[in-house]
């Protein structure tokens, strides 16, 4: 009995020092990637020859598409402002000399999609970036106190991403080849009191994603889904930037650099480096009234428009 006591200890320990090799070994890459670029410059373009972006007229959306035109592909803008995406287009086409085509559609909708599979059409995408997304409450809130629009910020943060998946990856699957990027976040990589519904919306976008790398990955299609914390942007207030917060452009053009890097990313050295603190804390920490307020107040600090 003590003999088999010990090999049992002596394997869990093991099993725990292979999971922290694990581990450093992935936070090697990530520091390797932030310092040197390892991707050749075609690899994207090598995708196929136009990229689709999702929520397109703002931060981080925007920020991907006029990267992926510097990249060497045409770029199809979806977004529901018409204006916004007509001035980006026009900007795209003028500094990269990519094509670029505009969607108009609102994803808080879910009658858009035939629309946009017919604009589609014919294209050989090689990147998806589902990109659009809301965030009902910027300071944190109870939910019976944040605003009822729970049908749209599923239709926005959930259905837009499985839709428009599904629209895409068939025609990736036929020529096993692409490349499909879901922005998450990092609320969504454990429960977020008093953002309970945006932190759930976004952890359905994790999971969703790595279930399905683990369906397409034999056939050539990397599905990656990333999970930054503070980026800013029009969606969060414009907070201000620092070593942590970055800016949409910041932020868009590091995470290229770990598309190969695994089925989820903070796409951010700094983001990798937060998230491996915050996994140190114990819950009851994070869940505690006074850090909720302690946050609240850091927020009200350091955005511009609140």
């Amino acid at each position: 009995m003590g003999v088999a006591l010990e090999q049992f200890f002596i394997s869990v320990g093991l099993l725990a020092c292979l999971a922290y090799l694990v581990k450093c070994a992935r936070f090697s890459k990530c520091i390797l990637r932030h310092f040197w670029k390892v991707l050749p410059r075609s690899f994207l373009k090598s995708m196929g020859q136009w990229a689709v972006i999702t929520g397109a007229g703002d931060g981080i959306g925007k920020a991907y598409s006029f990267e992926l035109a510097r990249q060497g592909l045409n770029v199809v803008l979806i977004s529901r402002t018409l204006k916004k995406l007509q001035a980006i287009a026009a900007e795209i086409e003028c500094t990269t000399g990519s094509s670029v085509k505009i969607i108009q559609a609102d994803f808080t909708k879910d009658n858009i999609y035939e629309h946009i599979r017919e604009k589609l059409e014919g294209l050989e995408i090689g990147v998806l970036v589902n990109n659009v997304g809301m965030l009902p409450n910027l300071l944190p809130s109870h939910f019976l106190d944040i605003p009822d629009e729970i049908q749209s910020l599923i239709h926005c943060n959930i259905t837009s991403v499985v839709k428009m998946t599904q629209l895409i990856l068939k025609h990736m699957e036929s020529r096993r080849k692409g490349l499909i990027l879901n922005i998450s976040s990092g609320v969504a990589l454990f429960p977020w009191p008093l953002y309970s519904t945006y932190s759930a919306s976004k952890a359905f976008v994790c999971t969703f994603s790595k279930a399905l790398q683990a369906e397409y990955k034999r056939k050539g299609i990397i599905i990656q889904v990333l999970t930054p914390y503070a980026v800013s942007t029009s969606m969060t207030k414009y907070l201000n930037t620092n070593m942590i917060t970055k800016t949409a452009d910041e932020f868009v053009k590091e995470s290229l650099n770990y598309v190969t890097i695994g089925d989820e990313t903070c796409g951010s050295l700094t983001h990798e480096i937060l998230r491996s603190f915050l996994n140190l804390i114990p819950s009851w920490v994070l869940y505690n009234s006074t850090f909720q307020k302690k946050y609240m107040d850091y927020l009200k600090q350091n955005t511009k428009t609140i």
